[in-house]
């Protein structure tokens, strides 16, 4: 019987849906864990819920989480937004955005899974991220469009006086305010939201949500756009930050065209998560969209580098490197494999909602699930002729003999699969028929070792892609 993948990218069951999310390393009782702390997505046709839940995963195995339950209720059944949480002593602290982020409070607990108890009302606003610093001095930094950064007082709660920053990050205009002012503000590097502060190297490492509003064309963005993390950098936790760049976009597999510009491959949507050191390796905690709305976002992870320039800047994501010194970065990949690094393996049961390339755009999509059942497909659904659907990337540790793909049609299709790009090599081809079906093809290529995998649809019709699997040569 072979195993169902449940823990990829997203790294979380595919029936949960929790966006936004803060990893912290967090030790308790002789253990270290590090922990996910987000909003939670269980109103299916607005943002986030009602409730909080926490995850964990042991430091040396970030495939295998465990969830804790509920840690946070909103005090007057309000609708929770983004939290974050820190340890300060012997105590957790979870600022809880309740009223869709428009009252912040703070709650505390002597377990990092919770329950967080008595809330207190903060001074911090939307979207609050918070750092304790080496010092135990503790550093809020919040806002939409425009940011806030303060020191706080000991209760966790009050603004030292005297401290508060507004634009550290430079700001971007509402985009649902027609009355904007748009004289100063720097449209390709603004502010939107999602603060998560960092100390990293000894430097300051402000994580938010970029927003675009001129075109990325190498990354295929031609319309206003907030799919972005990114970071700015300063040697003082509350001013002098400076010029960074993106870490993450969730746009998926951007395609490299020979003009230079790129196409995305996978519908982009806000963004918002944080960074975590784990046993040496840095990762970015970010979200990606599925269905047709912005309401069942996936917990996404991918490695990053990090690395500091002899001139004292740090960089962040896919580093490129002249002569052993960091010269520029751009967003790391976004993959179907996360932490698996070498790939998720071929010849396990892989649920369709793994893809990180869905081609044409806003076409087909991943549909949510919600039931909790262990080893749960999220399928793609509303596949019409020439749809792609990829994964980045799958680990052959042997030549497959097979592949066997799980799908329903609703009139006669090819299925072929391309190694190593979209428009690759196709190394098997399985025809189906009308109905709900697993199809079964020889392959007919030795493929060995970490590939992207692509499902190309073709034919009249529309298909509903559930799973799939590698089988090897028993002979």
């Amino acid at each position: 019987m072979k195993q169902t993948i449940t823990s990829a990218n997203p790294y979380l069951p595919l029936w949960e849906h929790i966006p936004d999310g803060e990893p912290r390393v967090f030790e308790y009782n002789g253990e270290k864990r590090v922990y996910v702390y987000g909003s939670h997505d269980t109103e299916r046709t607005a943002y986030c819920g009602r409730d909080q839940v926490v995850w964990s995963a042991p430091l040396d195995d970030l495939t295998h989480w465990t969830c804790h339950g509920v840690c946070y209720t909103a005090t007057n059944g309000s609708i929770l937004y983004a939290p974050d949480v820190v340890r300060k002593g012997d105590t957790f602290y979870l600022y809880a955005a309740e009223n869709q982020g428009g009252r912040i409070v703070v709650a505390s607990s002597k377990n990092p899974a919770g329950p967080f108890e008595n809330p207190v009302e903060t001074e911090l606003g939307f979207d609050p991220g918070v750092l304790v610093d080496d010092d135990g001095r503790v550093y809020a930094f919040w806002g939409f469009c425009t940011a806030y950064c303060a020191e706080l007082e000991d209760d966790m709660a009050t603004i030292k006086e005297g401290t508060l920053r507004r634009h550290p990050m430079g700001h971007t205009p509402d985009p649902w305010n027609d009355k904007n002012n748009l004289s100063g503000i720097d449209l390709r590097d603004a502010f939107f939201e999602a603060s998560s502060p960092r100390k990293i190297n000894g430097k300051y490492v402000y994580v938010y949500s970029k927003r675009y509003t001129t075109p990325v064309p190498e990354l295929g963005v031609y319309e206003p756009c907030n799919g972005f993390l990114s970071y700015k950098w300063s040697d003082s936790p509350l001013d002098g930050y400076r010029e960074g760049g993106d870490i993450s976009f969730n746009g998926g597999e951007i395609i490299k065209l020979p003009d230079g510009t790129g196409r995305q491959t996978y519908r982009w949507g806000n963004n918002h998560g944080g960074l975590v050191e784990i046993k040496g390796q840095w990762y970015i905690f970010y979200h990606r969209h599925i269905g047709t709305d912005e309401f069942s976002r996936q917990g996404m992870i991918e490695p990053v580098d990090v690395a500091v320039a002899k001139d004292g800047k740090i960089y962040i994501g896919d580093i490129t490197y002249a002569g052993g010194e960091p010269v520029s970065s751009r967003p790391v990949e976004m993959t179907s494999s996360g932490v698996r690094v070498d790939g998720i393996d071929a010849y396990q049961k892989i649920s369709a909602g793994y893809a990180c390339h869905i081609s044409p755009l806003r076409q087909a999509y991943i549909m949510p699930v919600y039931e909790q059942e262990e080893g749960i497909s999220s399928p793609v659904v509303n596949i019409q002729n020439g749809t792609t659907v990829g994964f980045r990337y799958l680990h052959f540790a042997a030549a497959p003999a097979s592949v066997t793909v799980c799908a329903s049609v609703t009139a006669p299709m090819t299925v072929k699969v391309h190694i190593d790009g979209w428009r690759g090599r196709v190394v098997s081809e399985l025809a189906a028929k009308p109905g709900k079906t697993k199809l079964t093809a020889p392959v007919n290529a030795g493929i060995l070792g970490r590939r992207a995998v692509y499902f190309e649809f073709c034919g009249g019709g529309e298909a509903e892609f559930d799973w799939f699997t590698f089988d090897r040569d028993e002979g």
